[in-house]
């Protein structure tokens, strides 16, 4: 069959489903940023695991004056009690590094992170503990340090981040599983519309088909036209979609980053590989639309 033939009755289809063709577009773009959302936003959330696991610490703070666990009952942490844990942790397999925060260290911290507060005035640095801040190797084996730390005399409690972390990390889980099911039923929601479009146009060029049945015209070369227009309105409605999506990037860049400088966004591969799965998603659901619905509907 000729390409120009094609074409023309491509060109044909769209005139005379104009208004529905571009709902087709409309809401294949619609469905398919949501779900290329919901893409960045599982993007987003591994960027942010790999950025703060990264950096996860574990603290082993020593008895003070005010600790009142059991393995704190002969008072305050002494200087070979120090020495041992210190040696002990820089002994463990698991252990990367370890670096030891005095009373008045991590009083000068406690002023830094609340400065301007009223909490920060009623501290003093007796009342602040010391301790040994640890980086692991393998942010998940924090079992290996509090089992053998906890209780021990001199340490008054084992405490990991990433249980703090963990929590936060569910609540963007959460986030992001709704954000793509809320694409997933976009997308289907194109695939009914794109199979009513076609019922239509197919329901409207019946005749033509028909005749172009009986003069031995294959399915396959019936068929194709209508697909063509199913492919071409879910490629534009991809163009949109990726349009918004570098939007959404942009804004991210410009407007968010500088306020939340304290972690990293999702980048632009992550925009460009998203773009990318989109398509083939849109002609996908374009083909599969087209080839059920058409199977059906132009038997002549």
């Amino acid at each position: 069959m000729r390409a120009g033939f094609i074409a023309q009755e491509v060109r044909i289809g769209i005139k005379r489903n104009f208004t529905m063709t571009l709902a087709v577009m409309t809401t294949v773009a619609i469905s398919l940023t949501l779900l290329g959302i919901g893409f960045l936003a599982n993007s987003q959330v591994r960027v942010m695991k790999d950025y703060w696991y990264d950096k996860i610490e574990v603290s082993v703070f020593l008895c003070g004056s005010l600790s009142e666990s059991s393995s704190c009952a002969s008072g305050s942490v002494t200087n070979a009690q120090r020495s041992a844990i210190q040696s002990d942790l820089q002994a463990l397999p698991v252990v990367q590094t370890v670096y030891y925060e005095s009373q008045a260290q991590a009083y000068q911290h406690f002023q830094e992170n609340f400065k301007g507060s009223a909490i920060a005035q009623n501290v003093t640095p007796d009342q602040l503990p010391e301790s040994f801040r640890v980086k692991l190797k393998d942010p998940t084996q924090f079992a290996v340090v509090q089992s053998a730390f906890a209780g021990r005399p001199g340490v008054d409690t084992v405490q990991d981040q990433r249980t703090i972390l963990d929590k936060f990390f569910k609540l963007l889980d959460v986030l992001r599983n709704g954000a793509l099911l809320i694409g997933i039923a976009s997308v289907l929601t194109a695939w009914l519309l794109i199979s009513n479009t076609l019922r239509i146009a197919a329901f409207n060029r019946r005749r033509e088909t028909g005749v172009m049945k009986l003069v031995g015209a294959s399915s396959f070369s019936i068929q194709l036209p209508f697909l063509l227009e199913g492919v071409f309105s879910a490629v534009i409605g991809w163009g949109i979609s990726t349009g918004l999506l570098s939007l959404f990037k942009l804004l991210i860049d410009v407007k968010v980053a500088p306020l939340l400088s304290f972690t990293r966004f999702f980048t632009w591969s992550d925009v460009w590989v998203s773009s990318a799965e989109l398509l083939g998603i849109g002609l996908l659901i374009s083909a599969g639309a087209s080839f059920f619905t058409l199977r059906k509907h132009l038997k002549v």
